[in-house]
């Protein structure tokens, strides 16, 4: 475990060191980088990262679930500002079933293959691609299907503005949601419903706001 210098009462810290994990009240960074670093002010995490990370929340979820929150890509001329990779996963557990919170990651995206969770990367790729996957838990194998890989520009992200991003696990029903419009929909018949929910992104600036996670 690496050093950590936490600042205010939730999620303000620092990362030092080579490829931390860091505990913080409420969540979980997993970084690459030792310049990684993840604030919080009034409301808003702000996660400004040269490689890759995420942000996992310590909290179990069940489905059905919604997940909600805000988020925009920041572009002000700092060297992460690169307008890319709003990414999430949900209902995330291990392959064996164990949480996620048992095995520490790097924060490099390969070592989240062997996960069971639905993902979602908006403006992936320097903002060049907008995909949904179903991870099966198999080092290498991210399944996607051609409906739920698209370039639109319309899905992409727009740089210091914010969108408001809606994660589903309702029976069979896994979706996402943009803005008030459905992004992707998946009938799964084997449906993933419990685990943990975690935003993910590498080489970005983004600010995080008004999340919420509704049980029904």
């Amino acid at each position: 475990m690496q050093s950590v210098k936490l600042l205010g009462s939730i999620a303000a810290l620092t990362l030092l060191g080579a490829s931390p994990q860091a505990s913080l009240d409420g969540w979980r960074v997993e970084a690459e980088s030792p310049a990684a670093r993840v604030t919080e002010a009034d409301g808003v995490i702000d996660i400004d990262t040269p490689k890759g990370l995420t942000l996992w929340s310590t909290t179990p979820i069940t489905a059905p679930t919604t997940i909600t929150f805000e988020a925009m890509a920041v572009s002000a001329g700092g060297a992460n500002d690169q307008v890319s990779d709003l990414n999430a996963f949900w209902m995330a557990t291990n392959r064996d079933g164990s949480s996620v919170l048992t095995t520490p990651r790097s924060g490099a995206f390969g070592g989240y293959d062997d996960l069971i969770t639905y993902y979602v990367g908006i403006g992936g790729n320097r903002n060049s691609t907008t995909r949904f996957r179903r991870y099966i838990g198999v080092p290498g194998n991210r399944p996607i299907l051609p409906e739920h890989d698209t370039a639109a520009p319309a899905d992409m992200l727009v740089a210091n503005r914010w969108t408001r991003i809606v994660l589903i696990a309702d029976g069979h029903t896994i979706a996402v949601e943009r803005d008030g419009k459905r992004l992707f929909t998946l009938d799964d018949t084997q449906p993933y419903t419990r685990g943990h929910w975690g935003l993910r992104t590498t080489w970005s600036h983004l600010r995080i706001r008004r999340v919420s996670v509704t049980h029904r």
